[in-house]
């Protein structure tokens, strides 16, 4: 592998300048120290591929990093949970019905164990839970309370189906 570089940078570096200027002429400089070619050569030789796996390991490509609008979707969901479902189910549990958790167990047990079942028992209710869609019907098995928006819903079924796969860690909202 050959490099090609300027015949100044290749004779030496610039340890010291004498002027205060931003770049200076070659023959401002003091204290040049000889730079070789095959020292240059042989430490690209001896750190280029373990410097390759070190970016690789490290890059998005490879380890994508949970995006700022996940992130954001998930603390609305905790909002929304909040503010319209923690009083039943806190901490996934369920203070009316103890069969109807949100941990993964009962989810699955009760078919509601993706987040298009959530989103649907959610907006339509199902047993003794409430909907809480703005078009839930029957007017008796829907909440009186207020109703949530359809994007609303979306972040709950996503933000609970979350929850329940991680064990319903302790969620911040600030």
């Amino acid at each position: 592998m050959r490099l090609h570089s300027s015949p100044a940078s290749a004779r030496c570096c610039n340890l010291f300048c004498s002027s205060h200027k931003a770049i200076p002429r070659e023959s401002e400089w003091k204290f040049q120290v000889p730079v070789k070619h095959k020292d240059l050569e042989f430490l690209i030789k001896r750190f280029a591929a373990p410097l390759t796996a070190v970016i690789l390991a490290v890059s998005p490509i490879c380890n994508p990093p949970e995006s700022l609008g996940q992130t954001l979707d998930i603390q609305r969901g905790a909002t929304v949970f909040n503010r319209a479902c923690i009083g039943c189910h806190d901490t996934g549990g369920n203070i009316i019905q103890p069969g109807a958790t949100l941990f993964p167990s009962d989810l699955q047990r009760n078919g509601v164990d993706t987040e298009e079942e959530i989103y649907r028992v959610t907006y339509f209710g199902k047993g003794r839970m409430p909907g809480f869609g703005e078009k839930c019907t029957p007017r008796g098995q829907c909440t009186f309370g207020p109703r949530l928006q359809d994007e609303e819903i979306k972040l709950l079924s996503e933000f609970v189906k979350l929850q329940a796969d991680q064990g319903w860690p302790n969620v911040s909202t600030d």
